[in-house]
Parts: structure tokens; C-alpha cells; sequence
């Protein structure tokens, strides 16, 4: 026998209808969000980036492919992984298929990756995705945008990571059992898995000159990560007891 709560058709109506002036309110909050983010300072880009793709080497602005806006997945493959990080290729699942969509609304999407681009090509044919993915390897442009970190920054506690320094669960000393379990799922230690972090940066061009507009780590991705989307509107919700999900050609058959 269920333990939750139950009630009449009508019982569920007025509730719900109160709960959706609640979900209304947060929907003008959201749109008010948006607009706020859209009204942040505009950086210019000075740096020369440069990034191994399937096209061959190009800067920043290349990866508009024309149109002027870019948003980039700062997917966690480091260097040293065997394969990409699983909650990063979760949020990947979910945004595979609106490439095209934005492509076609002037936004170009990719995700970036420290990786040699022969293993994110290689990975990204394993989980069949189609999006654009970048290297960065050698370069600076993970670091600057605050998404690797250095052994000596991980060393001396220099992280400086969603606008803050420590207080990460990567940068606890034991590392938690979750970060040593998706670690050993990329083929690597948590040490080296931790120097490589998950957020979404947004970039617009305008006369050739490229700006940086916005950038979200952390719990900010969870907005793209359509799965909690779906289950945060699921009975149940999130019911989550530590890490349960994995790359979609790890579950079992169901």
C-alpha cells in the first residue's frame, strides 16, 4: 500500500492548480534570468585559440560556422582519459539532436574537449553522436575559461572553479567515492580526472571581433541536462542514492 499521500479527482485539481501558479512564478523568474544574462558585459576575446576539428585547424570565430552566436559544452575528456567523463556524456544525449536546430535559428553549438581529437572522433562515433566537437589540446582555452586546472593548481589548492576557490567535491582531499568511481570508469585516477571540469560557455561575434558573453559550471548545467529535466517531473522525482546512471551503452538490457 502506498505511503504517499492520495485524494479525489478534484482533491488533485486544486492542488495542482495552486502548484501552477508556483510554476508560473518561476517561469516569469526564469525569463527574467534570461534577460539578465543576456545584459552581461560583452569581454572581448583577444587570445588567438586555435582547435583540432574534423575541418582541420581553426580559430574561435571558425567554430561560429557562420553564424553569430556559439555556445560550447566544455565536455570533461582530459588528455589522459580512455574514454569521456558519464555525466558529461549524459548531458551530450540530450543535446545531440538540437545541433541542427540552433544551427538554423544563427547559434552554432560544439563541445570542447582536452582529448586528442582522434579519441574524441573515436568516442563520439561509440555513442553515434553527430554534434561538432573541438580539441584544445596544447592549448590554452580550457584553462582560461576556468574548466582545467594544472597538477601544481591542484597541488596548492589554486583551483578556482564556479567562481570560487575549493569547496568543490573534485577538490576534496580524500577524493569522494563517486569521483574515484567515474574516474575509473574514464581510465584514469581521480586525481588526474579532477583537473578537468563540466560548464558551458557563450560567445557572440559581431564585425569579427569575438566576445565572451556568459559561462555556467556545476550545478548550472543541470538547465541542459535534459534527464533531470524529465525526472524532476517524474513521481518520484530525482530519488537518487549516489551515482546511478552511465554512457548509454553501459546500461543492461531492460
Amino acid at each position: 500500500m502506498t505511503t504517499h499521500i492520495t485524494g479525489t479527482r478534484e482533491q488533485w485539481l486544486t492542488a495542482r492548480l495552486d502548484l501552477l501558479e508556483a510554476e508560473k512564478e518561476l517561469t516569469r523568474r526564469g525569463d527574467e534570468l534570461a534577460r539578465r544574462r543576456q545584459a552581461l558585459p560583452w569581454v572581448r576575446v583577444e587570445k588567438d585559440y586555435r582547435f583540432d576539428t574534423e575541418d582541420g585547424t581553426v580559430s574561435l570565430a571558425d567554430l561560429f560556422k557562420g553564424r553569430s552566436q556559439l555556445l560550447v559544452y566544455h565536455f570533461m575528456f582530459g588528455p589522459d582519459y580512455k574514454a569521456g567523463c558519464p555525466s558529461c556524456s549524459s548531458v551530450a544525449d540530450g543535446f545531440d539532436g538540437s545541433v541542427v536546430h540552433l544551427a538554423n535559428h544563427d547559434v552554432a553549438l560544439t563541445a570542447v574537449s582536452r582529448a586528442p581529437l582522434a579519441k574524441l572522433q573515436a568516442y563520439k562515433r561509440r555513442m553515434g553522436w553527430s554534434f561538432p566537437w573541438a580539441s584544445s589540446q596544447g592549448g590554452d582555452f580550457n584553462f582560461d575559461f576556468n574548466v582545467s586546472f594544472t597538477e601544481t593548481q591542484q597541488r596548492e589548492g589554486g583551483i578556482d572553479y564556479n567562481f570560487r576557490r575549493g569547496g568543490h567535491a573534485m577538490d576534496m582531499t580524500p577524493a569522494p567515492a563517486p569521483v574515484v568511481e567515474f574516474a575509473a570508469t574514464c581510465g584514469t585516477d581521480a586525481a588526474t580526472y579532477a583537473r578537468d571540469r563540466p560548464g558551458m560557455s557563450a560567445f557572440v561575434i559581431e564585425d569579427g571581433v569575438v566576445y565572451h558573453t556568459y559561462s555556467t559550471y556545476a550545478r548550472g548545467v543541470d538547465g541542459i541536462w535534459s534527464m533531470y529535466q524529465w525526472l524532476d517531473r517524474a513521481p518520484k522525482g530525482r530519488n537518487e542514492a549516489g551515482v546511478w546512471w552511465r554512457r548509454h551503452d553501459e546500461y543492461g538490457a531492460r
